[in-house]
């Protein structure tokens, strides 16, 4: 009888949980109404199904109840009960899927007014791609993508040149204008996901896939992966702002086109050689930095990343805190470099530089460290960094290996404590504020910043150094 009884509460108490809950879908701002309704339509079939499911249960609690003085009946067929249980299931899960159908139907059906774009995912960031005047996307190849070529776009296919690369994970789309959107991933299985839009779907290695929808409300809305891409799935995050037309055009002229990354100049060594000179009084002219002056290592940096990281100084996006001392120090520097080629100028030849700090000279901290603890912590950052903290470009990792451990703490804690990161056009900047919280103390931060200037130090010669010589 107690049970019959817990059973019946369970049922009211879920019952009023599902009316009263404050956890419900997030207002939708897309076309896809008729996903809501797909999904209303499970919960209810499921819901009835549950309900009366736990009031037989509750029943056959009841009135069967232990009895010493009644025998049970063995009754293994009745074919009129399956009759009944089969016709009434069968029913309930075509309610369930037949509606899943028909939006699914819709969902690939994309209308013929609808605008094209690419959304392409990799560990752990997303880009887009829009075609150009012509409105059609240019091929593609992942065997062809490169740090000159990260879209992967074929040289030889004219449709592709004036395809517009957005290399960020913020997107600006027109409201009440149609989509389609097609997918590629790069590497992993990723799940492209906006859940006001009530759109997802996975993006296949080697596969393109699409799905369409209009956007109707403006506003700012994130994009998630949901679908499990390795050890930081949960920092591949985005952004899709939607605005006017006019908005939407004046973003799409932000970013390049692809003729326009390919005519880009490699850099002037000699002309970045004499911007470098206002480099020298704190990082030396072999860009060894000085612990003194609390400048870091940049010799053996690669040219893509120097290049990000004096843009964002230029754009106010790193060094905009006034507890980031040295970060303010950098972004009044950048008043040197005028433009964007004195800037691809200087770090083409701060990456044909080569010097490698003595091991004596990196590791300072005062506080005991300990390089096993450190190599276990460090587990969490060669994923993208690399096992030896070479670095990787396709993961938009730098080189860390022989940088000076001080400086390594001091960005870690910049980090921790928001000093860096935060800006929202600094994407990896962001991710890096999520990684740090993996250091829960000072000792850790202390522990994997000696490890990682313990790391050999390799340099690869570079076309810049080869144009150097």
């Amino acid at each position: 009888m107690a049970i019959a009884i817990v059973i019946l509460i369970l049922i009211l108490v879920t019952v009023i949980f599902h009316f009263l809950s404050p956890w419900w879908f997030t207002p939708i701002a897309s076309n896809w109404t008729s996903i809501d309704t797909t999904i209303n339509v499970t919960l209810w079939v499921t819901g009835f199904v549950f309900i009366i499911v736990n009031l037989f249960l509750a029943y056959a609690v009841y009135r069967f109840r232990y009895n010493k003085n009644r025998r049970a009946d063995y009754e293994p067929e009745n074919k009129k009960l399956e009759g009944w249980l089969t016709l009434v299931t069968t029913v309930g899960v075509a309610a369930m899927l037949a509606p899943g159908l028909v939006v699914w139907a819709d969902f690939v059906a994309v209308p013929e007014d609808a605008d094209e774009f690419e959304v392409v995912g990799q560990q752990w960031s997303w880009s887009f791609r829009f075609p150009g005047k012509d409105k059609v996307l240019g091929k593609v190849d992942t065997r062809l993508i490169s740090a000159e070529n990260p879209f992967g776009l074929s040289l030889s296919d004219p449709f592709g040149k004036d395809d517009i690369l957005v290399n960020s994970n913020q997107l600006h789309l027109p409201i009440n204008q149609p989509v389609k959107v097609l997918q590629r991933s790069k590497d992993v299985l990723h799940n492209f996901a906006v859940p006001q839009f009530r759109v997802k779907m996975d993006l296949v290695p080697g596969l393109t896939s699409y799905f369409w929808f209009t956007p109707t409300k403006l506003g700012d809305y994130e994009i998630f992966c949901q679908e499990l891409c390795g050890f930081a799935h949960y920092l591949m995050r985005g952004k899709i702002t939607v605005g006017s037309l006019a908005e939407h055009q004046q973003w799409l002229t932000q970013y390049p086109t692809f003729a326009q990354t390919q005519n880009q100049p490699k850099g002037d060594l000699i002309a970045g050689k004499k911007h470098f000179q206002n480099c020298v009084a704190c990082h030396g002219d072999q860009g060894a930095g000085n612990s003194a002056l609390n400048s870091p290592r940049i010799a053996g940096l690669s040219q893509w990343y120097i290049k990000r990281q004096l843009s964002y100084f230029k754009d106010k996006i790193r060094g905009n805190k006034t507890d980031d001392t040295f970060g303010l120090q950098m972004a009044s520097m950048m008043a040197t470099l005028p433009d964007e080629t004195a800037i691809n100028d200087v770090a083409a030849y701060i990456e044909s530089l080569t010097t490698i700090v003595a091991k004596e000279d990196l590791t300072t901290l005062t506080n005991a460290t300990d390089l096993s603890k450190g190599k276990a912590l460090y587990s969490n950052c060669r994923y993208c960094h690399g096992e030896n903290g070479q670095g990787n470009y396709i993961l938009n990792a730098p080189n860390i290996a022989g940088q000076y451990d001080w400086y390594l703490k001091r960005q870690i804690a910049n980090f921790q404590n928001r000093l860096r990161g935060t800006h929202q056009g600094d994407l990896y900047g962001n991710q890096m504020v999520l990684m740090a919280r993996l250091l829960h103390s000072e000792q850790d931060i202390d522990d994997v910043s000696a490890y990682i200037s313990n790391l050999p130090t390799t340099v690869t010669k570079t076309s810049n150094q080869q144009q150097l010589k």
